[in-house]
Order: structure tokens, then sequence, then C-alpha cells
């Protein structure tokens, strides 16, 4: 997503603005501050759920979790399967037949703003709209509908958990970050996954590959459990935000990992390009280390050190859920040590992972949101000329594309803002869970000690990294 990033700073030359737009701003006031207030927030919110929180049922629907008006209207789901399908095949088109500029070309702009951002945030909004119209899962049908029924090769792939799922995120991740593709790129990647996603059907069977291994699948359907709505005997009814994450369960060591990979892969995109971490490696790390190994040639070799720095980021993204895990349970330890609580620290991580999804789905948004202001509201432009051949029609009728560029202000207050109350949501969820799980209500206060200096600690290391210098050329 950093072309469209690119795209922002382009359009912003000049002026100092926020994080999000790759240029520095300067805080109305100092962090420390900042933080002050967010951690007053969480205390707060921590107070008031050990005062006045009770030990009540979780939430439940009438329907089938995955249930939306797409099921229950058999047009309106085919015109949306429909829809799904084209735009997926006009993605694959546009990037194999169309211009290579990213910003001119459909695919870029369609998969990567309207697909990724947008569609994850209108799920978070309204509900399990993927699992009615999974292009690749309509795919495999159509496969079905030829041969019969895929039902796998192995015996149990409830055992496999959601690790297919995550090697497949972490490699989606991986590529958004440092594969530098470009439309044609990015259309043979789209194929790529088509197959993955037949094979993987055929190798685990089509219902158990769309929920253990179908990455997109997994990460949409977490993101639509925050939302405030459901389908309940035929109606829509509404509930309170990311409350159906009550009735979450993560089952496998590989969903807990998944979620807090959800959060420390959007915090090491926002964290890779700061000034801090650039100057660790190429100013600290190459004054004691990289000279020392590859001698005092910097043009001789520069090309060696990119590799070597794409290694290091490498690492340090497959890593940084590890980092988060180790805390995680670092605190459920602590929290299993205050209550003297028989639950065993597996038990308790796979209980309490689905409360930590609201921080999870505030750091994507907060990363990512302008760009659908920016590169986003192109987005009528480039499907009147998919191809990016310049037919002007669009232009005519339209008038030339305009992006709304948000106050710099008004972005970082936003995300300021969303960072702390996905925060206190979560403190919220946690403390509700606690009361489900452990006997007393002082047992449940307890465990949610440790629980809240976790926050605290997300919320901190949010803060930071939103509020810390972009580096202008970074590699």
């Amino acid at each position: 997503m950093r072309r469209q990033a690119a795209l922002c700073a382009l359009l912003l030359a000049g002026r100092a603005e926020a994080h999000s737009f790759g240029k520095l701003y300067n805080l109305p006031v100092p962090l420390w501050l900042y933080l002050y207030g967010a951690v007053a927030a969480l205390l707060l919110s921590f107070v008031v759920m050990a005062w006045f929180g009770t030990r009540t049922p979780a939430p439940t629907t009438a329907g089938p979790a995955d249930e939306t008006a797409l099921v229950r209207y058999p047009r309106l789901r085919r015109g949306a399967q429909g829809l799904s399908l084209a735009l997926l095949g006009l993605a694959v088109l546009s990037g194999l037949a169309g211009s290579q500029n990213a910003y001119a070309n459909f695919n870029m702009s369609g998969f990567w703003i309207g697909f990724v951002l947008g569609f994850a945030y209108l799920v978070a909004l309204c509900g399990p709209l993927y699992a009615a119209i999974n292009p690749w899962a309509l795919i495999v049908q159509a496969g079905e509908r030829l041969t019969g029924p895929w039902h796998g090769r192995i015996a149990d792939p409830e055992r496999l958990g959601l690790w297919p799922a995550l090697t497949l995120y972490v490699g989606f991740i991986w590529v958004e970050l440092f594969g530098g593709t470009g439309p044609a790129g990015l259309s043979w990647l789209l194929i790529a996954y088509t197959l993955i996603n037949l094979a993987g059907a055929w190798w685990l069977g089509s219902q158990a590959w769309f929920k253990q291994g179908e990455f997109f699948a997994v990460f949409l359907h977490y993101f639509a459990r925050c939302a405030p709505v459901y389908w309940s005997s035929g109606r829509l009814r509404l509930q309170w935000p990311f409350s159906g994450l009550l009735r979450e369960r993560t089952a496998h060591w590989s969903g807990v990992v998944f979620i807090l990979f959800m959060l420390s892969s959007t915090a090491f995109d926002g964290l890779r390009e700061t000034v801090p971490w650039v100057r660790l490696f190429w100013k600290d790390l190459y004054a004691s280390l990289w000279l020392p190994l590859l001698g005092d040639q910097p043009v001789e070799i520069f090309p060696q050190l990119k590799r070597i720095y794409l290694g290091w980021q490498t690492v340090a993204l497959l890593l940084s859920p590890l980092l988060y895990l180790a805390v995680y349970l670092g605190c459920l330890k602590l929290a299993q040590w205050l209550t003297g609580s028989p639950q065993g620290l597996r038990a308790l991580a796979l209980r309490f992972a689905p409360t930590l999804i609201p921080i999870a789905l505030v750091y994507h948004v907060t990363h990512y949101y302008t760009l659908l202001f920016t590169q986003g509201a192109q987005l009528p432009w480039l499907l009147s000329d998919p191809l990016g051949t310049g037919n002007e029609w669009a232009w005519r009728w339209l008038g030339p594309p305009r992006a709304h560029i948000p106050d710099a202000g008004l972005v970082w207050h936003t995300q300021v803002g969303l960072i702390v109350l996905g925060h206190i949501v979560s403190v919220v969820l946690a403390h509700r869970v606690a009361l489900e799980v452990f006997a007393t209500r002082r047992a449940a206060t307890l465990s949610q000690l440790p629980m809240l200096l976790l926050m605290m600690l997300y919320t901190g290391s949010g803060l930071w990294i939103l509020a810390q210098p972009l580096n202008a050329g970074g590699y």
C-alpha cells in the first residue's frame, strides 16, 4: 500500500502532514500528554467495569454466524456474487492488458484500496458479507459442480487449525510491504492465489479450506464480528458494536497467533519507515557492524546492504507476532498467578484472544483510512477506463478526479481517538469474558490488572509509532 501512500505525498507536496501521509506533523501538544490521557481513559474504563460489571450471558443471535441479507434474498445474492467475480476478472485482465502505471490502472486501486481497505471496513460495519460473495469460493463451487464435492485428502483437517491461513496471510503482508508489484505483477499474484485456493480446497476439502486456509475469509470473519448489526428471523437487528466478539471462540493456537499478527503486522508497517527504525540499521548498525564486516566502501557495498536490509525487515516481520505473543502470555500468566485460577495458560489464551480484535481493527483503520480519501476517490474514473488507456469519457461526465485531503490535525486526533477507543473496547470485552471465566467477581477484576497493563503497552506503542517522523527516502 506504500504506492498509494506515495500518491498522498505527491498530492501534499510542500505541506507538513500527519504520519499516514508520509510527512512529519508537529503535534499540537507533547506526545506524553496524549499518552497520559490515553492511560487515564483506560484506567477509567477499567474502574467502571470493575464497579458496575455484572455476570451476564454473552449475547446470541438466532441465525448462523455468517448469515446476511445476501443469504436470505437469492436474487440479491446472485447479483452480488456476479459482481464479485466480475471485479476479480477485471482486476486480472486490466493488470495484464492495461497500462503499467499503478495510478492509471484499475487493478492496483481496485484491489488494494477498494477490497483490502474499503470492503474490510464495510464488513466491520455490515457484518459477514464476504462469506456469501467470496469469488474464490464461487470458483471452487463451479469446479465441484463439474467433478462432485471436494471432501479433501486428509482425515482430520481441524488439527491444522488456522496455520494454512496464517501462512498465506504472512506471505500476503510480505508482498504488500516488500514485493513492489505493479499491475501485471498483481494480476499474476491473483491468478496464483486462485490456483492456491483450488489446490487447497482439493487438499483440505472446500468447507474446511474456506474456514481454515483462505486467509481473507478468516481475516474478514473477525472484522465481521465487530459489526453493530446481525440478521435474525429474516430481520436486520441491532447489537452493541463489537459485542459479537463475545460469541467468538478460538480453538487452536494458530487462531491466537493469527489475531496477534493482525496487530503486529500493521504496527510493523507503521514502524518500518520511521526515522528511529531506519536509523537503527543504516546508521547505528552500519557504523558498528556492517563497516567492519563488509568494508568501508559505501557505493560498492550498498547493493549487498539492501539485500541484508530486506532480510532484516523480513525477520522482524516474522518475529513481530511472537513478540506480541510473549507479552500476551506473560500478562495471562500473571493473571493466573493473581487469581490462583486452575485454568491452564492455553485455555486462557484461547478464550481472551478475540478481545484483541478491536485493537487490530483500529490499528488497520488509523494507518490506512486516509488512502480512501485520496486514491480511493479515484475509483469511479479508474472503473470508466480500467486499462488506463486515456479514455476521457469519465472526465467529461464526472469532471477531473479530485482527492479530498483531510486536515493533518484532524487526522492525528482521529487516529488517537480510534486507538484509545479500540483499547477501551478491548478492556470492556476482556472484563466481560473474565466474569464468565473466573469463579468470583473479585478474581475476574484481579485477572484484568495484567490485561489492563497489556492494553496500556499496546496503546503507548501505537501512539508512539504514529507520532514518529518518517524517513523521507526509506528503502
